[in-house]
């Protein structure tokens, strides 16, 4: 057979894309295959067994319509897309999510979806609940709560509480962040399936949970009402109130629903019970609301029926897979605590070695300190002994000194009684010499006087030997040669011997006064000259006694 001939037989495809609530597939179809085909397609992909509660969703002209299982894909009404696109989602709700839900996966998928059905406000969820189930998220997703890991603003890029919410208190992203944080914390030790379980458990009692809302008329007059659909049965509420239904229908207590065209009628099992009759506004409508209540009431009815042997399996696959799973989790809480112990405690030794090691060089530093003390005491101590012996050297020297200046004191004490002694010694002999000069002084006037008065006495006999002269020889002069002078000039070399002979006395006598003024003076001076250096002694020896005062 050749390779053209094998082509010619491969079967034609379409692709499909297939997106869940946190991932996107895409598979190749056969152009044959029905819905359930491509249904079990993802199933398997998604390794999931509990396949009744889901289904394929899509959207035509404006409305949410579920895949139909028995019939081709193609022939459905489907949108004209290449790939075209699915929605895998939950259809059915369970009445009680911890019994039923029994793969994790099934568990998860419902997770997501509820969670988001939460946070787009499908369902409605007071913001005390929408906090707590933030925390639960919150823990599914991080694990346990560590506040060396998760800083202030982990949470800053998810989103976990409704827009609602966050209108209605006027409160930061961090205090919200602080409110989940603190039930978080609340939530250690508890696993991710436990966690998401936790979550289902709390949302499966609002009052919105798994219910499918249509708008329907009860009567022609086109009152506007709306029918919810959910696990346990039928509900008609008013438009403006999804919270608390006007009326009930429990599955368990309706005999029979059927459409014609727009109406759709709701048959109680009591055949004495009024028959609720509504009209909706599209013949599509009525179908997907008796699509959903023909496979809501299938899964009533079978909740209240012995378990399958597939769901006996399965259910103990689930017992035995929570069994092991929960020792797995007590086991790795051990594990845990006991790494955690171990951390404690390596922690604790770190710090303890750290400490020690502190310790350790804070000994290191006081001995070191200690080292440099005793070498700065040793060097204290040495320039004590060399300062010791420098001070016992200035003592003797000192002493020596002391000694030397005792002996100076007694030969200056000695000198001073000779300089003393000469002192009145000296004055001794200016007063004598006072008195001498006294006494010369009062002779050398006496002597002045008596040459002042021999002058005197001499000029007047000059004057009186010259008058005499003048009045006996008046022409002397003129004659000299006149034989009678001669006599006369006899007696007048006799008068003029005596003169000469008193000048010379006179001559002797001045020469003798101003001999002994001379020698008086010269005494004189070294008197003073022997006083100047006397004085000087006497200041040299007032000096060295200051001086020996200091010393001592």
């Amino acid at each position: 057979m050749s390779i053209r001939g094998l082509k010619k037989k491969q079967p034609k495809t379409f692709k499909v894309k297939i997106i869940t609530v946190d991932a996107e597939m895409e598979f190749s179809c056969e152009m044959k295959w029905k819905g359930k085909d491509l249904f079990d397609l993802v199933c398997r992909a998604l390794g999931l067994r509990e396949t009744w509660f889901f289904g394929l969703q899509y959207t035509i002209k404006g409305m949410c319509t579920w895949l139909k299982m028995d019939k081709k894909v193609l022939d459905q009404e489907i949108p004209k897309e290449d790939p075209i696109s699915f929605h895998f989602l939950a259809k059915f709700y369970p009445e009680k999510v911890e019994e039923e839900l029994l793969q994790e996966i099934t568990q998860h998928l419902f997770f997501l979806q509820v969670k988001k059905q939460i946070l787009d406000e499908e369902i409605y969820c007071s913001p005390e609940a929408t906090v707590l189930l933030a925390s639960y998220a919150v823990q599914a997703k991080y694990g346990d709560y560590d506040p060396n890991f998760h800083e202030p603003g982990f949470l800053a890029h998810d989103e976990l509480l409704p827009k609602r919410v966050l209108r209605q208190y006027q409160l930061t992203a961090e205090m919200w962040e602080e409110k989940i944080t603190a039930w978080y914390a609340e939530h250690r030790g508890i696993a991710r399936d436990e966690a998401e379980m936790n979550y289902l458990k709390i949302a499966q009692d609002l009052e919105m949970y798994g219910v499918n809302y249509f708008p329907i008329a009860q009567n022609k007059n086109h009152t506007d009402l709306l029918l919810g659909v959910d696990a346990k049965g039928i509900h008609i509420y008013s438009i403006n109130n999804r919270f608390s239904p006007n009326k009930s229908f429990e599955w368990s207590a309706i005999r029979n629903i059927s459409y014609s065209e727009k109406e759709l009628t709701i048959k109680p099992l009591d055949k004495k019970a009024e028959v609720f009759k509504f009209f909706s506004s599209q013949l599509k409508v009525n179908k997907l609301i008796l699509q959903l209540c023909i496979g809501n009431h299938d899964l009533f009815m079978r909740r209240r029926k012995v378990d399958s042997i597939e769901i006996q399996q399965m259910k103990a696959q689930a017992r035995e897979e929570k069994a092991r799973k929960k020792m797995e989790n007590q086991r790795l809480a051990r594990e845990k605590q006991l790494r955690e112990e171990a951390e404690r405690a390596k922690e604790e030794l770190e710090r303890r070695l750290f400490q020690l090691e502190d310790e350790a060089r804070q000994a290191n530093e006081a001995l070191l300190r200690s080292q440099e003390a005793a070498e700065l005491l040793a060097e204290k101590a040495q320039i004590a002994e060399e300062e010791a012996k420098l001070l016992a050297q200035n003592a003797a020297e000192a002493e020596q000194e002391r000694q030397r200046l005792e002996i100076t004191a007694l030969k200056t004490k000695e000198e001073k009684r000779l300089m003393e002694q000469k002192m009145r010694e000296a004055e001794l002999i200016a007063v004598k010499l006072v008195k001498e000069s006294d006494r010369r002084a009062k002779e050398a006037e006496h002597l002045k006087q008596d040459l002042h008065e021999a002058r005197e006495a001499e000029r007047k006999a000059k004057q009186k030997l010259l008058d005499i002269t003048r009045l006996n020889y008046p022409h002397m002069v003129k004659y000299p040669q006149y034989s009678p002078t001669d006599t006369r000039d006899a007696n007048f070399d006799k008068g003029s011997i005596k003169l000469d002979l008193k000048d010379i006395d006179l001559k002797r006598l001045s020469f003798e006064i101003e001999r002994e003024r001379l020698d008086y003076l010269e005494k004189s001076r070294k008197f003073e000259d022997r006083l100047k250096e006397l004085k000087s002694e006497i200041h040299a020896l007032k000096l060295e006694e200051k001086q020996s005062g200091l010393y001592s």
